[in-house]
């Protein structure tokens, strides 16, 4: 029995339906179900056993023992978000309590952590368990998962099997609900679908041109790969892990491919960061992966063309989800 948390959510839901795809059993999934915004990610006919948020806790207790994975993806994603007090409920407080139940239960465990724990980038995105406490994040919800990140690892109990996963820039299907939080990849392709034109983010730092800003961008299809591969062999070292390309992509690159896969000229404007999210902006990512490799990860990633031209193609055109 495996149980998916956020399981409405981007990753969640492409998670769940892998696992359909890939013919597991028992699967349960988990979130608020109310959002009906995100329901298209999670269609009611899957065969699959749903138990809301808020009451997943007594669920857990009653059925725990049969219970072998739980993958994590639930969480309050909003960069933006200011309200502390949302934040350390969903992604601390129901994070810890989660932890202390797989402990309890013998469960093995992933959850999201998120490359946005690494503020300005300082330590050069190392998952190195020992560089983790240095880091200064730059908002409040990357500081809420720092908060969990550093909290486990403080911990004498631990799972038998656990692993945090720091993904960077996730793009792909499913993440049609996330508005304003959606990837680079999704707004290019709308902006572009609707005007001709997409609008970048001008550079409001001295050591980056308007465009230069990079990030390290994997396509969901690699995320869920990852997973998989922890799922059915489980690799020895448990830990703090960064998922990502290993590659800082432009902004101007990302959105030249955009223009490519939907055959366009590309026409590009720059606009002002909003003033809201300027301070706490990041200019550049990039993940350092060593760690995912020594660990016995081989499966080679999308490329920056491969992803968006699949994603376009089969995802954003069609109107699919995964």
């Amino acid at each position: 029995m495996i149980v998916v948390t956020g399981a409405y959510g981007f990753i969640g839901s492409c998670m769940v339906q892998y696992l359909i795809e890939k013919g597991v059993k028992d699967i349960i999934v988990v979130d608020d179900f109310s959002q009906t915004q995100k329901s298209i990610n999670l269609p009611p006919d899957l065969p699959v056993t749903r138990v809301e948020r808020r009451e997943f806790f007594d669920w857990l207790f009653v059925h725990g023992q049969n219970v072998t994975w739980v993958l994590h993806m639930g969480a309050k994603t909003d960069t933006a978000e200011q309200n502390e007090e949302i934040l350390m409920e969903w992604n601390v407080h129901f994070s810890k309590k989660l932890w202390e139940a797989c402990i309890v239960h013998n469960i093995k465990l992933i959850y999201a952590s998120s490359a946005a724990t690494y503020g300005g980038g300082q330590y050069e995105f190392s998952d190195n368990h020992a560089l983790i406490p240095r880091l200064e994040p730059l908002n409040p919800y990357a500081w809420s998962k720092h908060h969990f990140d550093m909290w486990i690892l403080t911990q004498k109990s631990k799972p038998e099997n656990w692993f945090g996963l720091k993904f960077f820039n996730v793009y792909g299907p499913n993440e049609y609900h996330k508005g304003r939080m959606a990837s680079i990849i999704f707004h290019a392709f709308n902006q572009i679908k609707e005007t001709g034109i997409m609008k970048l983010f001008k550079s409001h730092h001295p050591q980056y041109n308007d465009g230069y800003q990079a990030r390290d961008i994997v396509y969901i299809k690699d995320i869920v790969q990852v997973m998989d591969w922890i799922i059915f062999h489980t690799p020895k070292v448990n830990g703090i892990y960064n998922v990502g390309q290993g590659v800082g992509n432009t902004f101007l690159d990302m959105t030249r491919a955009v223009f490519e896969s939907m055959e366009l000229p590309s026409r590009i404007q720059f606009i002002d960061i909003p003033d809201d999210i300027r301070d706490q902006y990041q200019y550049y990512t990039k993940a350092d992966i060593k760690k995912l490799k020594e660990a016995g990860y081989h499966h080679p990633f999308y490329s920056l063309e491969e992803g968006i031209s699949d994603y376009i193609s089969n995802y954003l055109l069609p109107e699919k989800t995964f």
